[in-house]
């Protein structure tokens, strides 16, 4: 999931443990491409459509040019400018990978606070993946 959703998923701490694969350890290790990010597709009827998509782009290859550039570099203080520049400027859509830990009692509760939320990766994706549960209807809905 993008790291917007994993900022919302920290507010949820009791009970719940998680364990990221490191942006810190990862992000250098392959090239920065579209798949990459948790981006919505855009609507033909979105009058700035053409905007957004350019935008992307060009932060994603402003992203990859820095990420060569932390590889072409020997100065190590330069390296660490870069590598600064490049945890800055990563947008809250990079896409990272979590294990995440928790009980019953944590996904009812999340399920319940996060079943309308505006964000489709709550409202749509992680309602559906506690639908999809073992028993998670036979103990919390009436259907």
């Amino acid at each position: 999931a993008g790291l917007f959703f994993w900022k919302e998923i920290d507010k949820y701490q009791i009970g719940i443990t998680t364990n990221s694969c490191s942006t810190m350890h990862k992000l250098a290790s392959t090239p920065i491409t579209m798949n990459c990010f948790e981006f919505n597709k855009l609507s033909d009827s979105n009058p700035i459509a053409e905007i957004i998509k350019m935008h992307r782009l060009s932060t994603i290859d402003y992203l990859e040019r820095l990420r060569k550039s932390y590889h072409e570099i020997t100065n190590k203080d330069i390296k660490n400018e870069i590598w600064k520049a490049l945890i800055e400027d990563l947008p809250e859509s990079w896409l990272q990978k979590r294990t995440v830990t928790m009980n019953y009692e944590n996904v009812y509760n999340m399920f319940n606070q996060r079943l309308n939320h505006k964000l489709s990766e709550w409202s749509k994706d992680f309602i559906e993946w506690c639908e999809s549960l073992p028993y998670f209807k036979e103990l919390f809905t009436d259907d």
